[in-house]
């Protein structure tokens, strides 16, 4: 199976089915010999939309925005931006929106001897992996600041050998060894589901524990408990965790800081800024400028250029000290890029 075939055959390349009436928009991110990576959005508002699906092919979903339930075999799957979901190859599935809103996901189909090397097992037993077996893992930040790279890689085309580096760090991330989620009862599982629609619907708002509770049917104390042993962090964390999420996705295209930050539920742009920093290990201005187009002066401007000493503008006296303010900036940026810290608390 060739997924780098041709630029056309996106719309029949390996992947999930496309959906007639009201189907998600699908976008190409990457076409390489190593995997084929969509941008795949849903802008259909009404909650309880549900749609059927089948890949043919084992995949990695990576939801960035919204929520939506994966359904498939006896196992309901909540995906949100803090999830990272595994495809089994040949099974079918259907997707409901609980929430309104949509939702948005970058769908990576691998190459199986890519996905069977990085997990260290043989393509046969793909689906015999503990992922794919538990159809879902937390998404810790290191992994959202992967897919939001991924996601932004205008230049995937100009500089494939980067592309491809991300997305193999990307893979490499989503299928780490984590710690296993104690196991839960159905019950416990349908109250934990209720909790995560509800935090995703009022993300942006103050959020209550006890409203959080009477939705998810539970105690505020009981809630507290059994959400921390099954998701392995508090509500309060994972909720400004799918905050910064969200952010990741709308940084490059903000001009106004602040306004985000308010938008997204924080109180202000420092406090913002500070659980941003904390997650992600630079500011958000400069994860923004990271991830917009560097532009490079043509040769072509040399040429207008007087080689005369006594033409040229004089240089300017604090030519140093501009340079000594500039570095930090490239240093915070190339931090950036690199292993964030896992910390989200606020």
């Amino acid at each position: 199976m060739d997924v780098a075939a041709s630029r056309n055959d996106f719309d029949s390349a390996p992947g999930r089915e496309p959906w007639d009436g009201g189907a998600p928009r699908r976008a190409p991110v990457l076409l390489s010999p190593l995997a084929l990576v969509e941008d795949v959005s849903s802008r259909d508002g009404r909650q309880g939309a549900s749609t059927a699906g089948f890949s043919p092919e084992f995949q990695i979903s990576l939801p960035y925005r919204g929520l939506f339930v994966f359904h498939v075999g006896k196992d309901d799957v909540v995906s949100d931006a803090n999830q990272v979901v595994f495809v089994t190859a040949g099974e079918p599935f259907r997707l409901t929106q609980p929430v309104p809103g949509g939702y948005g996901e970058l769908i990576v189909t691998a190459r199986p001897e890519l996905l069977a090397e990085l997990v260290g097992t043989s393509a046969a037993g793909l689906r015999f992996h503990p992922l794919f077996r538990r159809r879902s893992r937390r998404a810790d930040a290191r992994m959202q600041l992967l897919r939001a790279r991924l996601l932004h890689a205008g230049d995937a085309r100009r500089e494939p050998l980067a592309a491809e580096e991300l997305l193999v760090a990307l893979l490499r991330s989503a299928i780490a060894e984590d710690s296993a989620p104690q196991p839960a009862s159905a019950a416990t599982r349908k109250l934990i589901h209720r909790a995560k629609e509800y935090v995703e619907a009022h993300a942006t708002e103050p959020i209550r524990l006890g409203d959080v509770a009477r939705a998810a049917g539970a105690s505020p104390a009981y809630l507290t408990d059994v959400f921390r042993r099954c998701e392995g962090l508090p509500l309060h964390r994972y909720a400004v965790q799918l905050r910064l999420a969200r952010a990741l996705v709308e940084l490059p295209h903000t001009a106004d800081l602040t306004g985000l930050a308010l938008d997204l539920g924080f109180s202000s742009h420092s406090h913002f800024t500070a659980a941003f920093h904390r997650a992600f290990g630079c500011t958000p201005s400069d994860f923004r400028a990271s991830t917009r187009p560097r532009v490079t002066p043509s040769p072509r401007a040399n040429r207008y250029t007087s080689t005369h000493s006594s033409d040229r503008a004089p240089a300017p006296r604090n030519l140093a000290p501009m340079r000594a303010k500039r570095e930090p900036a490239s240093v915070t940026q190339k931090w950036c890029s690199a292993s964030p810290s896992a910390s989200l608390a606020s």
